[in-house]
């Protein structure tokens, strides 16, 4: 096991009800940002919620954040900030809400000329303090310290990492995902499934609780996504799946390992050319990407594949090709599609383009630093 640092501040109230415990955990005497999306807590409830639970603080609205939150919304969300003076944030959402609030509460308080900045190097120095409504299993934003941004202008989607932007406080009740489109619940449990996968599926530097940990998160993924897809009110069914998406990228099962995350970079990139959903680059992408990797993941993989799938042969070629294989169905069993035609995207276009953008940038991915853009290109060719 590989030396590592846990740090987590993040305080966690799950369950029925804990909307209700907003105003417990909020600070007193601080002007309050409630941000939004684009209208779907209204629908939902959620926002009733909140506001009953505002009652006596002193804080204002920004709604408007899209799926895949774009910088120039931030932006002029940064501009109320610093007019009104705010001092705490509030997202109530899902992870794009929280992933712009990240990037806003960082920009709010930035000192160099643009805030993107920091999506490319530049230091976080300091950010707005913020706790969250989180309303959708999936990024697992509401309980580490990273988020996505997109630059319409210039067609990016980067990554903002600091310790400064986790949660004070992440309120997770259930309930409130019942009335979520069949589309968000399924892209929700593939975006969890390949978070899990980029941080196991690496090689071995022995981290036999760590596998078992992940293995239990891609198990419940396996075991509660059908029952949620068929009856969405089920409790149960649907805490177990927020608690896996919480927990598949909170840090807890990467410590001391080797992480990927190269279908993740590809996808973000495959999202800001296209405007494919998040997940559904990364089910198209990660079973070639997996087949591509297959020996410098084959022991991963073959683990995997008996823990996991129930593969029973002793060949471990032929478990990672059992593994490969069954997460693709897996996806496709919950109604996800897997290749790009599905999507109207034109697969050598789409790979010549990333290949293009990657070798301008001298990128190079994946645990071994081994996918070049040249890999990427016959990656994501093989997507068609």
């Amino acid at each position: 096991m590989n030396n590592f640092i846990c740090f987590c501040p993040t305080k966690v109230l799950f369950g029925k009800g804990q909307i209700a415990s907003l105003p417990e955990v909020l600070p007193k005497n601080k002007k309050i940002l409630m941000i939004y999306g684009g209208g779907s807590i209204k629908r939902n409830g959620v926002y009733e919620q909140a506001v009953k639970a505002l009652k006596g603080f002193d804080f204002l609205e920004f709604g408007g954040i899209e799926p895949n939150p774009a910088y120039e919304t931030a932006m002029k969300a940064v501009e109320m900030i610093k007019k009104e003076k705010i001092e705490f944030l509030l997202p109530v959402g899902g992870g794009s809400t929280l992933d712009a609030t990240k990037f806003i509460a960082a920009a709010a308080l930035y000192e160099g000329e643009d805030p993107y900045d920091m999506t490319k190097g530049a230091p976080v120095k300091a950010a707005l303090p913020f706790g969250d409504i989180i309303t959708l299993p999936a990024t697992g934003s509401e309980m580490n310290c990273g988020a996505v941004i997109s630059r319409k202008s210039t067609k990016e989607k980067l990554v903002i990492n600091s310790p400064l932007l986790f949660p004070v406080f992440s309120i997770i009740d259930p309930q409130v995902t019942y009335s979520l489109p069949e589309r968000q619940t399924i892209n929700g449990a593939v975006d969890t499934f390949v978070h899990t996968m980029e941080q196991y599926c690496t090689y071995d530097v022995n981290t036999p609780l760590q596998d078992e940990w992940a293995f239990g998160i891609l198990k419940t993924l396996i075991s509660e996504t059908p029952k949620v897809l068929k009856n969405p009110e089920d409790y149960e069914a649907r805490a177990n799946m927020f608690w896996a998406a919480t927990c598949g990228l909170n840090s807890w099962i990467n410590m001391g390992c080797v992480q990927d995350w190269a279908t993740h970079m590809i996808g973000h990139e495959t999202t800001a050319f296209y405007g494919l959903d998040h997940a559904r680059t990364l089910a198209t992408i990660m079973p070639r990407l997996l087949k591509n990797r297959k020996a410098d993941k084959l022991h991963k993989l073959a683990k995997l594949s008996r823990e996991v799938f129930g593969f029973s042969g002793k060949d471990d070629s032929a478990a990672a090709d059992y593994a490969i294989d069954h997460i693709e169905l897996f996806f496709n069993s919950i109604g996800m599609k897997t290749h790009f035609s599905d999507y109207g995207i034109d697969a050598e276009e789409c790979a010549g383009k990333i290949r293009d953008r990657f070798a301008s940038r001298g990128t190079v991915l994946g645990e071994k630093g081994n996918i070049t853009p040249e890999t990427v290109y016959e990656i994501l060719k093989s997507c068609k």
